[in-house]
């Protein structure tokens, strides 16, 4: 999407959390976010070493929650601290291990934090974690949580009635994972998180511009880029190796073999990642409905800071308060 594209969206919506990355995707900007997992240490320093790089490049920072149903640093500290270190969270809820107690604790905790985005997710399955043993709370499905997000800042209220003093001031995201939009193909679940109080999509992986162009014409023809912004999941890929292990045992993540033989026949995989990743940042750019990607990828800090810098996309925006 061109920043003039971006602008296109219905503005008529009022602003609720205030957040820079709200900002700027209301001023047509095109966003980049980037994404890190709290570590396994109940020391600030582990945190703050990794995501430094993201300070000055991306727009907010995905803080994962219990990511691969493995424990770390709560989502909701970490989060925090990103705030002081003065870095924009996006923060993660998953539903499968808190119940709807417990999430309402949670979104009061976030706004009184002055935390404003958070992604509503139903989290990977215990199974793929270390402790398979452990229960599966899921009273709410994602699309319930971004309602009870959407209710308590709107409604100021919690779902029992009960007023709340001061609404957390948000702003709502969710996830999809594009796909070929064929006669199977129907976009009422994303309707149905839209229609919840979705504000923002960051989609899974997704390294076929094609595929990326068809799915966001098909949105556009069903009426849903006119309700929310989609940013597309891409990332600097460390190695053809790495490529091939997603492709296996992430849902959703279909690398092109084309660009992985690409990985392969490279001196330095690592390098060529990144550049296929600034490459596919400055197609993304041309796609009606895009707003913006999210670099995601293990211990990708770093690489995604250098993508972001070298795609010279924060010289080229509209400036906002």
């Amino acid at each position: 999407m061109t920043d003039s594209d971006a602008g296109t969206l219905d503005d008529s919506r009022s602003t609720h959390s205030q957040g820079r990355l709200e900002r700027l995707l209301r001023a047509g900007a095109f966003v980049v976010t980037a994404e890190t997992t709290p570590p396994v240490s109940a020391d600030p320093a582990a945190l703050l070493e990794v995501t430094e790089d993201l300070r000055d490049w991306a727009d907010a920072v995905n803080v994962t929650d219990s990511a691969g149903a493995k424990s770390h640093m709560a989502s909701l500290v970490a989060a925090s601290l990103l705030m002081r270190a003065g870095i924009e969270p996006i923060l993660q809820f998953t539903v499968r291990d808190r119940n709807r107690i417990a999430l309402q604790n949670d979104l009061l905790g976030a706004g009184a934090l002055g935390i404003s985005n958070i992604l509503c997710l139903t989290g990977d399955n215990i199974s793929a974690g270390d402790q398979p043993d452990a229960k599966m709370v899921m009273d709410l499905d994602s699309r319930g949580l971004v309602s009870l997000a959407r209710d308590m800042r709107d409604s100021r209220q919690l779902p029992t009635g009960r007023p709340i003093e001061k609404a957390p001031g948000l702003f709502i995201g969710a996830t999809d994972a594009p796909q070929e939009p064929d006669n199977e193909w129907s976009a009422t679940a994303l309707q149905s998180k839209v229609d919840a109080g979705a504000e923002f999509f960051q989609t899974q992986f997704c390294f076929d511009i094609d595929l990326v162009r068809r799915y966001m014409e098909r949105l556009e023809n069903e009426g849903v880029l006119e309700r929310a912004y989609f940013l597309i999941g891409i990332g600097p890929i460390a190695s053809a190796k790495s490529a091939r292990w997603m492709n296996q045992n992430l849902f959703g993540v279909d690398i092109p073999e084309s660009l992985i033989g690409r990985l392969e026949q490279a001196t330095n995989q690592q390098a060529e990642g990144r550049r296929v990743c600034l490459e596919l940042i400055q197609q993304l750019r041309e796609v009606t409905g895009v707003s913006g990607v999210h670099l995601m990828g293990p211990q990708a800090e770093r690489s995604a800071a250098q993508v972001i810098a070298d795609s010279g996309i924060l010289n080229e925006r509209p400036e906002v308060a």
